[in-house]
């Protein structure tokens, strides 16, 4: 698989990085130093030199570039491994150990390949476990990885809420969890009135998907993502450009499904809930309207004053849910913002949270996993632009400043009682291949989180 190592490392071709103009790795013979000097290696950041042995690959050199080309945790062997021809390989030397479970991490990662409308190529050059890490969970962080990037790059036509039913199904089978639906006008009889209004006028009735695992009496984590199977804006109908990515509007119930494999796959002492709202925005004659004021579960009545602000909606509702169980930790993961992408650009998502702790835990982890992310502010002085007079509050606030801050702020009005909730504000999409992400739908925060989960429950 591609999201595996190696099952033997037997005749592995050994991996070497360099540094620029640094001294070879032992063992390099002088015809091959011949070599390299021909081709005119000198250990550049993303170079590959392939070292001849009788015939075969003796050795492969990468080169590490200096310490102010590299950034640490960034992939940089991935960028190597999709230059590599096939065959088995191991790495020998010059990555220092802090660094070694990212890189093998990246390169898994590297080897992603999303098939299901075309064939998208073979997986040439795998990379057998180093020596020192835990590959079992680099594995299943590459599993995630992949789950996410699948669900996010299928298209509305297959991914629709019926299809993400199916797909959080299958995952809860998987991993021997409860799973529960309540599906349609059942919303409305159980008070979740937000869901039902956002996802009401598809022809795939919206639903509140809810999978629960793990040890009763453990400490209780619960992840809400958001799951908008597409997003046309609804009435307040978006211009095409911006509908054209909309597919990957359920990239935060993705990256909450990623998450919660990797939690579960790994066995971690956690009580696990996942509650994904999931809806199509869609446009006829039920749709949801500009000026309508909408009841909420915990209670608030919101003034709709843009129906394309509707992700905050069905999250506010499915926080509520959570909220009431009070969890140790509670995380939100969704594409909200627009603003979050003009602040910080589709690799940095911000998060918000008011625990100190939490949001050192988070910062930690961000860097550690080579995951970024990067604290906002629920900065109460903007409390009253959501708030228009006419109901409790405003899904849209006038002016469109501090637009990921509101979001933020407007959630937060949900979670009345759980002190360890955090917020993510995702893009969920690489805009642009970079080394171990290739252009398309992308997993963030999911590994950052599955540190701070495993530092606060072992």
């Amino acid at each position: 698989m591609a999201n595996r190592f190696a099952s033997s490392a037997q005749s592995a071709i050994p991996v070497h990085a360099v540094e620029a103009d640094g001294d070879y790795p032992a063992g390099i013979t002088s015809a091959q130093r011949d070599w390299l000097k021909a081709t005119g290696f000198s250990g550049g950041l993303g170079e590959v030199a392939l070292l001849p042995d009788n015939g075969t690959i003796g050795a492969v050199l990468v080169g590490w570039g200096t310490e102010a080309t590299r950034v640490r945790g960034r992939f940089h062997l991935a960028a190597a491994a999709q230059k590599l021809p096939e065959g088995v390989y191991r790495i020998a030397s010059g990555i220092p150990d802090e660094d070694l479970e990212n890189e093998a991490l990246g390169w898994l990662m590297s080897n992603y390949r999303f098939s299901k409308y075309r064939d998208a190529g073979a997986v040439k050059a795998v990379l057998s476990a180093p020596d020192g890490i835990d590959a079992k969970r680099v594995e299943v962080m590459a599993e995630g990885d992949a789950l996410a990037r699948d669900l996010i790059n299928t298209p509305a036509s297959d991914m629709g809420p019926d299809a993400l039913e199916a797909a959080f199904c299958a995952l809860g089978e998987a991993h021997g969890a409860e799973v529960s639906v309540i599906k349609g006008e059942a919303l409305l009889e159980e008070n979740l009135p937000l869901i039902h209004a956002v996802g009401r006028a598809s022809d795939q009735a919206p639903r509140l998907l809810d999978l629960r695992w793990g040890i009763l009496g453990a400490p209780t984590v619960t992840l809400v993502g958001k799951g908008v199977c597409f997003d046309t804006g609804g009435l307040n109908i978006k211009p095409g450009a911006s509908m054209g990515l909309m597919k990957k509007d359920m990239g935060g119930s993705a990256n909450v499904m990623a998450l919660a494999h990797m939690v579960m796959a790994l066995k971690l002492p956690v009580r696990l809930r996942v509650l994904v709202p999931a809806v199509e925005n869609s446009i006829s004659a039920g749709a949801f309207r500009p000026g309508d004021i909408l009841s909420s579960r915990k209670g608030p009545t919101i003034e709709v004053n843009n129906t394309d602000a509707e992700g905050r909606l069905v999250l506010a509702d499915a926080l509520a849910v959570a909220d009431e169980e009070t969890p140790d930790m509670l995380l939100c993961l969704a594409t909200l913002t627009g603003a979050a992408r003009v602040a910080l650009g589709p690799d940095l998502p911000p998060f918000y949270t008011d625990g100190e702790s939490l949001a050192a835990d988070i910062s930690e982890a961000a860097d550690a996993s080579a995951d970024p992310l990067w604290r906002m502010p629920f900065w109460n002085p903007y409390e009253g632009s959501i708030e228009p007079g006419i109901a409790d509050l405003d899904n849209a606030p006038a002016g469109g400043m501090a637009g990921s801050i509101t979001a933020a702020l407007f959630l937060r009005r949900f979670v009345e009682n759980t002190t360890g909730f955090a917020h993510f504000d995702i893009y969920g999409w690489t805009p642009v291949a970079k080394p171990a992400r290739s252009k398309g739908g992308a997993c963030q925060s999911a590994r950052a989180l599955l540190a701070v989960i495993e530092k606060r429950v072992k």
